[in-house]
């Protein structure tokens, strides 16, 4: 398994969920009837080197839905810290305010500007900026994990990313303290 991500990881991301939870209504808010013509246009607009790239983000989503298509079932959970971190932003949107966050994203990092969103709402532009915070899906990945870490079983998880003193979360183990800055997914636990 490779540590590199994909240069356009998390608007794959983005898509692949899109695609799984909403299917053709997602392709639709963007003026495409079918999947195959919005696959083609992704890569044409450089999102995926291939229609295989765009595809394969959505067939790693779809075991977490519930629709018609298996995708990666094979694979278990090991890629549900994604979901969990789309779910946690825009876990409740419909399609339609679902593809306006998509279409922020293309409008502004990949200097798309006729996939024009429409006046997204402050709520939303709010969300799209904690979509372009650095570390976030690493932290939830951690809050929602850390106890299968053997020193952190048990322990009291407090969020202190808030609070801007260098460290993410403390855990308290029973007199003991402590505290974790995390930097990513793939790096493995060191005790310092």
């Amino acid at each position: 398994m490779s540590d590199t991500k994909h240069e356009n990881y998390e608007i794959l991301n983005l898509i692949g969920y899109g695609l799984a939870k909403f299917d053709a209504e997602f392709v639709k808010q963007f003026g495409y009837q079918t999947k195959t013509d919005f696959y083609q246009e992704m890569v044409r607009r450089g999102i995926g080197e291939t229609v295989g790239v765009i595809k394969n983000r959505q067939d790693l989503f779809d075991p977490f839905f519930d629709n018609d298509r298996k995708g990666w079932w094979q694979k278990g959970n090991a890629y549900i810290h994604r979901k969990h971190f789309i779910d946690s932003l825009f876990g409740d949107y419909d399609a339609k305010n679902y593809a306006e966050i998509i279409k922020l994203y293309l409008r502004n990092n990949f200097k798309i500007e006729d996939l024009k969103p429409s006046e997204a709402s402050p709520i939303i532009k709010s969300k799209f900026k904690q979509l372009q915070l650095t570390g976030q899906e690493a932290e939830l990945y951690f809050k929602e994990n850390y106890e299968q870490i053997e020193s952190f079983q048990n322990g009291l998880l407090e969020d202190a990313r808030l609070l801007g003193d260098g460290y993410d979360f403390q855990i308290q183990i029973e007199a003991k303290y402590f505290l974790v800055d995390v930097k990513g997914i793939r790096s493995r636990f060191r005790r310092v």
